[in-house]
């Protein structure tokens, strides 16, 4: 790739523009700041980006979710913002409600959430709580690289590990392996189950993809340890982009079968609000000489348009296309004995906790 496409380039970094949403007519930014980065290797000519992380007082913790399409009801975000730098993310357009970028802001100005172990506690607690399943992961990564120092998530996992309340977690880290000696006993209660996403195995296509997630190698290594310990491991191929990863899809799912993965799953590219512009300015600079195929099979998959935002339908595609690739992955997922069976956590042994930190007998 050429810096010359975008000259505000970052090395290391997902998004090569850092334009704000127009959805509600802020005002243009016209730089990112002067931020230094811990990296290693960087052109020389480029000032480094740092990560900023502000803390965020939320007054309650857990989301709501009743979309008929996605199969969990309570979710908990540690964090807003992600530091991987997925350039597709579609958690990027929830940035400019803080008048802030999608692009690069969204992947180096982060929010911190540490009193979300003190909420998830207060709200699990109180009378009448469901203890369906709370997932971690569905809109940021609570184990992206700032967790290594901040251990939200891990303080809201012994939160949870008290309570014997049901968790699945959705990452792109390894890190979550810090994390056996709650997860591991858990699960032999089936309390927990953890997804890994595994979108490549091209470590090249990585590098500019998802800059700041460990590699694939790493992943498979994770999704090895966590069947070793007797935590149900799912992998979950996403997002499948036409033209880009989806040549990989057969290799990833042996890959994962290998590592101990008992199911899988996958979701093609989705590209919401600022998201689709962010991408097709990341097409242009990586891969200008398919990008027009790529935005043509995407727009066949989502009946002519950049984004399908209708339940059941966003989550698979519609057309050829989206029908081959599921035709792929049932072929390959049938091949390799991943979804022999499905993977169903207890809710039964949950016991509420006190606010102070005890548990409740009765």
């Amino acid at each position: 790739m050429s810096k010359s496409c975008y000259p505000d380039f970052v090395a290391g970094r997902g998004a090569p523009v850092n334009g704000l949403s127009r959805r509600f007519n802020l005002q243009q930014r016209t730089d990112d700041g002067d931020w230094l980065d811990e990296r290693s290797q960087i052109d020389e000519d480029i000032p480094p980006l740092k990560t900023e992380v502000a803390i965020e007082r939320p007054k309650t913790i857990l989301a709501r979710n009743t979309s008929p399409d996605i199969p969990f009801d309570k979710s908990v975000n540690p964090y807003r913002g992600c530091e991987h730098g997925c350039i597709y993310c579609y958690a990027r357009a929830s940035h400019a409600y803080h008048d802030l970028s999608p692009g690069l802001d969204f992947e180096s100005r982060l929010f911190a959430k540490p009193d979300a172990p003190r909420l998830l506690r207060i709200e699990i607690g109180k009378k009448g709580h469901v203890p369906t399943p709370i997932a971690f992961g569905t809109n940021t990564d609570a184990y992206q690289p700032i967790e290594r120092d901040w251990r939200i998530m891990r303080q809201c996992l012994e939160v949870l590990a008290e309570a014997n309340h049901p968790l699945t977690i959705t990452t792109k880290s390894d890190r979550v392996l810090r994390d056996l000696d709650l997860l591991a006993p858990m699960a032999a209660k089936r309390l927990v189950a953890v997804a890994i996403s595994v979108t490549m195995l091209d470590p090249a296509l990585h590098r500019i993809l998802e800059p700041r997630t460990a590699r694939p190698e790493k992943r498979l290594a994770a999704l090895r340890a966590l069947a070793e310990a007797g935590i149900p491991a799912h992998v979950n191929v996403a997002p499948v982009i036409p033209a880009i990863n989806d040549h990989e899809i057969e290799a990833i799912l042996e890959r994962a079968a290998e590592a101990g993965a008992q199911t899988a799953s996958w979701i093609p590219l989705r590209l919401p609000h600022e998201v689709a512009p962010l991408f097709q300015d990341w097409l242009t600079c990586h891969f200008p000489d398919r990008a027009a195929k790529v935005m043509a099979i995407v727009r066949s998959i989502r009946e002519g348009r950049n984004n399908d935002p209708n339940f059941f339908s966003r989550m698979r595609g519609s057309g050829p296309w989206a029908d081959l690739i599921q035709t792929r992955f049932r072929i390959a997922a049938r091949k390799y004995g991943l979804n022999q069976t499905k993977i169903q956590l207890r809710s039964d042994l949950f016991v509420p906790p006190r606010s102070d930190g005890q548990l409740a007998l009765f």
